[in-house]
């Protein structure tokens, strides 16, 4: 697969999409099936398919393509949408600014440094693992201590186990992965450690990754500290209580050559940051009204870089949204602005999407995306704007790890003035 050039003599285009994973394929697809043939696809990696192509195990698929596909084949289906559009792109291309007035400014070994202009952008950067430095785990800094992430792109890409006997911290998706996929390649993974009462994974990825293979899960415990010079050698770990301190005397001394983290994702906003779009506090990803536009007229956001989800196949719904939305931006098919709605996650609401509803004569739906703070069995999710109750649902088997949406349809936005999300549960 290789680059198509940009033609230093035409350096305009109608969108411009900054990522090549799943969210960009699909924006970028999404934009041309809305109307829009000028688009160019930036990837810094010299793939395309993001981090999916090392996710060689299968589960995605079900919702986009009513099939189940390992992450490579996922993302060969969209990669070769992108080819079947004709599709210009670039890879091992570096995006090192965007601007107010839509200039991106890219670097790679071919053309140097450059500057585009365009007449939408839409952000599809991703995300990051948290790292061992940012969880600052007392200790020594040996070898052996890798993010999941990480551990899964040596092993699946590259063919190298990084150990043999294994320890993992967090329950994320990725990790509890790590540990069926070290299992199988014969690895002893002694157990997880979780600082929450509950899982930070999927349900499914519990009962096949750890409960299929006998790998114990300790909730309320963490990693308090690493033994190692030069390879890791042991670590400790302690229950913690529900204020997540330690609890004295619950120690543990586990010998261990690998500590996998698993400890969280964050959307990689670096670009947007730069350019002044506003964050939103509790995701750190871009502020969005419901079409995903920033706060910055013509730039949009979509996929794990607006905020983490847990199913590619959303991440791909909503990213060919966002280039659907950004198609019609550059028509300019919009209708008459009436007025400006915010939007608050309270009660129960751990967060909420869109952050604002930008109210156009045209508008006649809106898909809020949102997560529980905590596990519930059965709760009622209020819609309000202030104390008027817009509308009620009775929701079940709610968990932190798993996205909800909720659609309102043939609403009349400008009748309020706020759209509040709290949840009540039923005990």
């Amino acid at each position: 697969m290789f680059p198509r050039m940009v033609n230093t003599m035409n350096k305009e285009y109608d969108l411009i999409v900054i990522g090549g994973g799943s969210a960009g394929l699909a924006a970028a697809v999404g934009a041309y099936d809305a109307g829009i043939k000028s688009i160019l696809l930036i990837e810094r990696m010299p793939q395309l398919g993001g981090i999916l192509n090392q996710c060689i195990h299968n589960g995605f698929g079900l919702h986009t393509f009513k099939e189940e596909l390992t992450g490579p084949e996922y993302a060969h289906r969209f990669i070769n949408e992108l080819h079947d559009r004709n599709i210009e792109f670039l890879i091992s291309t570096t995006v090192l600014s965007i601007t107010k007035t839509l200039n991106v400014t890219i670097s790679n070994e071919e053309i140097g440094v450059t500057t585009l202009k365009a007449k939408a952008i839409v952000n599809a950067t991703g995300c990051n693992e948290r790292t061992f430095g940012q969880i600052m785990i007392p200790g020594d800094r040996p070898n052996g201590v890798f993010t999941a992430g990480l551990a899964q792109k040596y092993l699946n890409l590259d063919g190298y186990l990084v150990g043999k006997k294994v320890y993992i911290l967090g329950s994320g998706d990725i990790g509890l992965i790590m540990a069926r996929r070290m299992t199988l390649e014969g690895a002893n993974v002694i157990g997880v450690s979780e600082l929450m009462p509950y899982s930070n994974g999927l349900n499914r990825n519990i009962v096949q990754c750890l409960n299929d293979f006998n790998i114990p899960l300790h909730l309320h415990n963490t990693v308090t500290k690493i033994i190692g010079k030069d390879q890791l050698e042991a670590i400790e770990t302690m229950d913690v209580g529900d204020d997540l301190k330690p609890i004295p005397g619950t120690m543990k001394h586990i010998e261990c050559d690998t500590l996998l983290l698993s400890v969280g994702l964050y959307p990689f906003n670096t670009l947007l940051q730069q350019a002044g779009a506003s964050v939103y506090t509790k995701t750190k990803g871009a502020f969005v009204d419901q079409n995903l536009e920033t706060t910055i007229p013509g730039i949009f956001s979509c996929g794990n870089v607006l905020h983490v989800h847990d199913l590619v196949d959303f991440v791909s719904q909503e990213s060919t949204r966002a280039g659907k939305n950004a198609a019609d931006f550059i028509k300019a098919k919009r209708g008459k602005l009436i007025k400006t709605l915010y939007t608050n996650a309270l009660d129960g609401v751990g967060y909420l999407l869109p952050n604002m509803i930008h109210v156009y004569s045209n508008l006649n739906e809106v898909t809020f995306s949102f997560r529980v703070r905590k596990p519930m069995q059965k709760a009622i999710l209020f819609i309000k704007d202030g104390d008027n109750v817009i509308k009620k649902i009775t929701k079940v088997n709610l968990v932190p790890s798993e996205m909800q949406m909720v659609t309102l349809k043939d609403i009349n936005f400008a009748q309020y003035d706020e759209i509040d999300f709290m949840l009540e549960e039923v005990k």
